[in-house]
């Protein structure tokens, strides 16, 4: 008797919560409807104005916190697909991170929220920001700090790619993509010296045969440009002394200028335009 009683109040009080989290909801709907009957042009960004901060409706949902952010996530979409607000990427920032504080678990929004500002907003500086809330709400999730390589590389900021890739890397169970994405951004930066050790890394451990090729090519890319930094200098010295381009590429090696000529990765010389004192590959790397 007492247990159904105790089972009889139990039931009760999650009936009376959920009617109360309804009830609170219902309100925030009441309130959009009527704020968006105001004209936009006197109160931008009305749509979202009453959207109270994420710790405040935590602590108001009664442990329904996961529930609320399910629904904000799905008002959000519908939000920004309305294209007649034409203010509506103001409050990106304050709904995303709302959306976070109700549960920091939730990958979606924090992905989908990044694509907006990319993709919509075209704020690059927001999507970030966006990702890497993400990162910092859920630590062992490497697909935040990756994706916001992929966006900085798109961007050709590729030494902001590179420091993301390095935090995905570290995070256990990140996709052995990542540590290829990193050692071709460090090669954009011109850190050769860490490019061909990363895709020597990669080729040494790698059980992909697809894989391997592609981090040869690299390797020879990598170490062609190498190469070619060390035989440009010493031809730039030659001029300097002599007053002329070497005739041969061997006369930087009689001028000492180089203790030995260097070869591409298959052992070959490299191609020498006297003219314009312009060394190049004798493979085309991506190619080989």
């Amino acid at each position: 008797m007492t247990s159904s009683r105790c089972f009889s109040r139990r039931g009760g009080a999650s009936i009376l919560l959920t009617m109360a989290l309804l009830i609170f909801l219902s309100a925030i709907v009441c309130l959009k409807i009527t704020v968006d009957k105001i004209p936009r042009q006197k109160i931008p960004g009305a749509s979202v104005i009453y959207l109270p901060s994420g710790k405040y409706l935590k602590s108001v949902t009664f442990g329904y916190s996961s529930l609320a952010a399910d629904l904000i996530y799905l008002w959000a979409i519908q939000y920004y697909s309305t294209l007649t607000i034409v203010d509506r990427y103001q409050y990106l920032e304050h709904i995303f991170s709302v959306i976070a504080e109700l549960d920091p678990r939730y990958r979606d929004p924090y992905e989908v929220g990044s694509l907006i500002a990319l993709y919509e907003a075209r704020n690059l500086d927001l999507a970030l920001k966006i990702l890497d809330l993400g990162l910092a709400k859920n630590p062992d999730q490497w697909i935040f700090p990756f994706q916001a390589g992929h966006y900085a590389q798109m961007a050709k900021d590729y030494e902001l790619a590179r420091k993301y890739y390095e935090k995905a890397m570290k995070i256990p169970g990140a996709a052995d993509i990542v540590k290829r994405l990193y050692a071709a951004a460090s090669f954009k930066t011109m850190d050769l010296k860490t490019s061909w050790e990363t895709w020597q890394e990669i080729y040494q451990t790698a059980t992909d045969e697809r894989v391997k090729e592609i981090a040869i090519r690299h390797l020879y890319r990598v170490k062609a440009a190498m190469d070619i930094n060390r035989l440009s200098e010493a031809i730039s010295r030659f001029r300097e002394r002599y007053g002329r381009n070497p005739n041969e590429l061997r006369e930087l090696v009689q001028a000492r200028m180089l203790s030995e000529m260097p070869k591409d990765l298959d052992g070959e010389d490299y191609l020498y335009n006297r003219e314009k004192g312009e060394v190049s590959p004798p493979k085309i790397w991506w190619k080989r």
